[in-house]
């Protein structure tokens, strides 16, 4: 079982050394970087599952590290400071931090705030997982509705599947015999010209205009896939 990762970010090596030590204990798997630049680069190639970035750092301080990485990611962050002040607080949070303590602490305090900060992001990502909006399209995974500028659309089994499919790889194209695969299943035996009725049914649907999809697109020579949302 893959163990969760915490990236540290702080120029303090013992502290950093403590922190380490604390949270391999409670079982996270623990990278650690002394300067903002350092941190950026890692936070960029290690796709922790949170950070713990200190505010006054070399290199990059903890603010810009933030801003950068809120650019591209939303993984969670807790700022250090040892400052204390208000409005350190008040900008990290407003540059994207999930949380903040102010040294010095208790490594047991910080160790329950990670868990609770990366139980919280879990929930997020699984709650996303069982809805899916591109543009005006929503699909419910869980009740297995789907609605289109908020009516309700009813879809057969098959177009549910093959709408459900596209979505979740949106931006992705599949051939027809990949769909054939993946929707109807390795025992299908069926023409490929299954998948294209079901497309048109599809079209027809959920598009302002079959004619000239928006949602599905038809990738000439290659098969289909569902627009990635803007």
């Amino acid at each position: 079982m893959r163990k969760e990762m915490v990236l540290i970010v702080d120029d303090e090596k013992t502290l950093v050394k403590a922190l380490s030590f604390s949270l391999e204990k409670e079982g996270f798997q623990v990278e650690q970087a002394y300067d903002g630049a350092e941190g950026l680069q890692k936070a960029q190639e290690l796709n922790p599952d949170i950070i713990v970035l200190d505010l006054m750092l070399p290199e990059l301080d903890g603010f810009e590290v933030c801003r950068q990485l809120r650019k591209k990611t939303d993984v969670p962050i807790i700022m250090l400071t040892a400052r204390g002040e208000d409005i350190d607080k008040v900008l990290g949070l407003e540059l994207g931090a999930d949380d903040y303590m102010t040294k010095p602490f208790n490594s047991r305090e910080l160790t329950a705030r990670i868990k609770a900060i990366l139980r919280r992001s879990l929930a997020r990502k699984e709650e996303s997982k069982k809805h899916i909006k591109i543009d005006r399209l929503q699909i419910d995974l869980l009740q297995h509705r789907v609605r289109v500028n908020g009516d309700e659309i009813n879809l057969t089994s098959k177009e549910f599947a093959l709408l459900t499919f596209l979505a979740t790889n949106a931006g992705q194209v599949y051939s027809r015999e990949q769909l054939l695969e993946k929707v109807w299943g390795y025992d299908y035996y069926g023409d490929v010209r299954t998948v294209d009725v079901h497309i048109r049914h599809l079209r027809e649907k959920i598009e302002k205009d079959p004619g000239n999809p928006e949602l599905i697109i038809t990738v000439w020579g290659t098969g289909y896939k569902l627009r990635e949302e803007a």
